[in-house]
């Protein structure tokens, strides 16, 4: 399995559905720490918002395959493709096989020697392998929802494009053949023999002058990235029997942080459906404190002490200057409640912007915070003064608030007494307590905390286990089942053998071949959550089921194997097709702690 992850993927004549969309396994993602760019297996950048995450797209045939923006480089014949990333790296590699040839398509968004370019530069490089290739060129750049209308003007230094507030070129030797290049876009061809190499890159910024750089200097970018790429990951620390699945996870995931704030995204877009043409389609271009609190949890593991440090701060700041809330942008603000684009939507599943979650009262938010600040502690880092006053407020607001409803980690419109919740408050106070007794946050309320840590215990025993399910319900009197209860092992909940039939319990109930729905019911409306899968495979391995633990495991990556390790939030347990929001970091965390489980490494307490 260490090598899995570099193994080619084989496409033979790619197509798109009859109303043009790609399936969500056929796109590769590409970031340079403020952008991510998804590349579908017919060499089309589908997705791309400029110049930061969640920013506008420029390209968004994702959600519009007919008016949508692209960028397409492919062949004129038909072909087939093999696909991966260069290893240990983001850099995406695509070798295109016709009749008359075959040749290699790289492309990154690139980063420069110092880290992050001030500008959005996409290298796309073009390599004869044997024979002579044919290539069909495309750009169509987007609406914006019919919100702009791009055009180009002609300047003294080349002809630049304009799409609302976002000013870039499309930059090419001579050896492109031009048939159109207007408003519309640019439509050109280009025969590619054995030896040669050819540049095209896209350079953008967004209500900014425009360095415009060689296509020299981008060529030499686009390795360069992948060596930046490759001392990454050589510096990660995990080095067990999975290594190449917790480097793609955490390549993964090191897309999703923004490098100008240290904030971290769920996923990389928005709106891609949980269930084909139903409504739970949401934008996830925002930092949820769960998230986040995971991210940075996963990045000490692994030794990536800059990012979790980075975000770690990021984290605090917010929750000085807004208090504990669901989510946050990027940029550490509240975000805009939800609203419908108008766009067809992937596969019709109707695109929104902005998210309803920030203003839900979440009681997991206060356990998400304290577990990364207890992950940070003790990993022999030291908390600054104010960060402890401000973590000392949260444990007394938490110790204030667990006794109320709340919507649950699955941020549902029914404010109830989820199990879960009241795990996730035990769970920070529990922290809190630890961290004082610890000499890192004042002692004042300490014994305060440790009361109501106690007297949450007792309330989830007396009220939400169900002596007929031998489970922990979802909420009391449900009956229903939580497959985010096995969390509740991580945490350290101390009722070792009611978890462990809660375990079998979601297993039997739940579960769907290797995969796991969220909650009882859901079957009928959505996908299975592989974040749940993977968080029940870390659990049984916590509790010594390390054999059933491997298993599912394994079972479950087979499952997903069809893409290029980039997972999405969701899959359909029976075709396998992925569904939700990519790249999902979640479903990324939960793969990297139970792949961390099954080679022995458990969360200290």
């Amino acid at each position: 399995m260490k090598n899995a992850l570099h193994l080619l993927r084989q496409h033979t004549s790619p197509q798109r559905d009859a109303q043009g969309y790609l399936p969500l396994e056929a796109y590769g993602a590409l970031g340079d720490g403020r952008s991510v760019a998804l590349v579908g297996w017919d060499g089309s950048v589908d997705w791309w918002c400029v110049p930061h995450m969640d920013s506008p797209p420029l390209f968004d045939r994702l959600l519009a395959p007919e008016s949508g923006g692209f960028f397409q480089i492919a062949p004129e014949d038909e072909y087939q493709v093999e696909r991966r990333y260069l290893p240990d790296s983001n850099v995406l590699e695509s070798v295109f096989t016709t009749q008359h040839g075959r040749a290699r398509l790289v492309e990154s968004l690139n980063s420069g020697p110092a880290g992050r370019l001030p500008w959005a530069e996409l290298g796309r490089r073009i390599e004869g392998i044997e024979g002579q290739v044919a290539f069909k060129v495309q750009i169509s750049f987007g609406t914006q929802a019919d919100t702009v209308c791009p055009y180009l003007s002609p300047t003294g230094n080349g002809s630049v494009f304009h799409a609302g507030n976002i000013l870039g070129m499309f930059l090419h030797s001579d050896a492109l053949a031009i048939e159109r290049e207007d408003d519309l876009g640019v439509l050109a061809r280009l025969r590619i023999k054995q030896g040669q190499r050819e540049v095209l890159a896209i350079v953008a910024g967004r209500d900014e002058p425009l360095v415009v750089p060689s296509l020299a200097l981008i060529d030499d970018r686009i390795d360069g990235s992948d060596r930046e790429w490759r001392q990454w990951a050589k510096g990660l620390c995990y080095d067990g029997e999975f290594k190449g699945l917790v480097n793609r996870s955490a390549l993964a995931l090191k897309l999703l942080l923004s490098s100008p704030s240290g904030s971290i995204m769920a996923a990389a877009t928005t709106s891609l459906p949980e269930r084909i043409g139903g409504d739970k389609n949401y934008d996830y271009r925002f930092a949820w404190v769960r998230d986040a609190s995971y991210t940075i949890e996963a990045f000490l593991s692994i030794g990536a002490q800059p990012e979790a440090k980075a975000a770690f701060t990021w984290l605090l700041h917010r929750l000085g200057e807004h208090g504990p809330k669901v989510c946050y942008t990027l940029d550490g603000g509240l975000g805009d409640t939800a609203r419908l684009l108008d766009l067809p939507g992937y596969k019709g599943s109707a695109p929104v912007v902005g998210n309803d979650a920030a203003e839900q009262p979440q009681h997991g938010v206060y356990g998400d915070i304290f577990e990364t600040a207890r992950c940070f502690i003790d990993c022999g880092n030291i908390l600054d003064a104010s960060s402890a006053m401000i973590l000392s407020a949260v444990a007394d607001q938490c110790a204030d608030s667990w006794r109320r409803p709340d919507s649950g980690i699955w941020e549902l419109p029914e404010r109830r007494h989820y199990t879960m919740s009241k795990i996730s408050c035990w769970q920070a106070l529990s922290r809190a307590v630890e961290l004082a007794d610890s000499g890192h946050l004042p002692t004042t309320c300490r014994d305060r905390w440790d009361r109501e840590r106690q007297r949450i215990e007792t309330w989830i025993d007396e009220h939400c286990w169900s002596e007929t399910r031998q489970a922990y319900e979802f909420y009391p009197g449900s009956n229903q089942l939580d497959a985010s209860l096995a969390l509740a092992v991580r945490f350290g909940f101390p009722q070792t053998e009611r978890l462990a039939s809660t375990l079998e319990a979601i297993d039997e109930a739940l579960g769907c071949g290797p995969f796991h729905y969220r909650y009882s019911g859901m079957d009928q409306e959505e996908g299975c959550f592989l974040a749940c899968t993977f968080w029940m495979v870390e659990a049984h391995a916590s509790q010594g089921r390390l054999d059933q633990a491997r298993q599912a495991f394994t079972e479950a990556v087979k499952g997903l194997d069809q893409g290029l390790g980039i997972y999405s939030e969701m899959v359909d347990p029976h075709s396998r097709a992925y569904l939700g929001n990519l790249p999902q970091g979640l479903t990324h965390l939960a793969l990297l702690g139970a792949a961390r489980a099954l080679s022995g490494i458990f969360p200290q307490r």
